[in-house]
């Protein structure tokens, strides 16, 4: 199978990884240092699981030299999603698929309006990994997993192909029977994480055991379960308690990209995380209180990190 990564940071330069280690024709798209990393020296995976390089990777920053594909691995931040969208077609030709790994529930829908549903698969990603210099993934905790589902929940043939893909590179990968909902869910997950650990500044062991701060969490959780429901997700009732759950058995000093992206004055995915819960609540006569005031007090560090406003930190 022909496969493009594009955007070959911690999770889309990983799985591009272990597919390319595993014989299968990759390439990866990426730019600067980290592209000229990859071409001259290769990509190094440092993992958990057990270190490797890829070498020689095909690397470019031109998706036109690389031609029509037959998946495309998208990995670069939600909030970049509108903004490579026209680089992306010279790699689609009509049996193309395209897979949506970043955080976020608004990804599929932008690139069905570009190109087309036909070329659209869900699809999410769970991994702890990131660019630790040019050419060098860190994989630092959680087991690489990978989801994929037709939005429209039917049982097709090409989901059945980029499973078998994976597969063979070792990497656990599901369909689930909705993948909309699982997409929905781990929404539910990060951006109460994020925007609660972004605007109380603290890692989430400090969120879980301050009894405002869990409010706050539960709080954030419910009113995504809220638009998840309004926009005709059939999201379980249970989600906030096992997410809950699962997020007391995080480590203590756990941050998520939105918190770290916005202490280092980078632009982050705030948009894409509280923002999206704000308006596709909004446009379903949703209220969103919680979200709309971690949106509206993160905006001016975001607006910042964009170049867009100055102020001293």
């Amino acid at each position: 199978m022909r496969i493009a990564i594009f955007g070959a940071g911690g999770a889309g330069g990983y799985f591009g990884a272990r597919l390319a280690k595993a014989g299968e024709d990759v390439t990866f798209i990426a730019r600067g240092d980290h592209l000229n990393a990859i071409r001259n020296i290769g990509l190094r995976i440092d993992s958990i699981d057990g270190d490797f390089v890829v070498h020689p990777a095909n690397a470019t920053d031109n998706p036109e030299k690389v031609g029509p594909v037959d998946l495309i691995l998208l990995g670069v931040k939600a909030w970049q999603v509108p903004l490579v969208l026209k680089e992306l077609r010279p790699l689609i030709e009509p049996e193309t698929v395209i897979v949506p790994i970043q955080n976020g529930v608004e990804a599929s829908s932008q690139l069905s309006d570009e190109f087309g549903a036909k070329h659209v698969v869900g699809g999410l990603a769970k991994i702890i990994s990131f660019i630790a210099g040019p050419g060098h993934i860190q994989h630092a905790g959680a087991d690489p997993y990978i989801a994929v589902g037709e939005l429209d929940t039917r049982h097709s043939e090409r989901t059945e192909k980029i499973r078998d893909v994976f597969q063979r590179s070792g990497i656990t990968i599901d369909i689930p029977p909705d993948i909309q909902i699982a997409l929905w869910q781990k929404f539910l997950f990060v951006v109460s994480w994020g925007g609660v650990g972004a605007l109380v500044d603290a890692p989430i062991g400090v969120l879980r055991e301050v009894p405002e701060t869990r409010q706050m969490l539960v709080q954030s959780m419910k009113e995504v379960l809220d638009v998840a429901k309004a926009n005709g997700i059939g999201i379980e009732e249970g989600s906030v308690d096992n997410t809950m759950s699962f997020m007391d058995t995080l480590p203590y000093n756990g941050t998520t990209s939105l918190q770290r992206d916005l202490k280092e004055n980078k632009p982050s995915e705030l948009d894409a995380w509280s923002g999206a819960v704000c308006r596709l609540g909004r446009a379903k006569g949703i209220e969103t209180p919680l979200h709309t005031i971690v949106y509206s007090s993160l905006l001016p560090k975001e607006l910042r990190a964009q170049g867009k406003l100055q102020f001293s930190k």
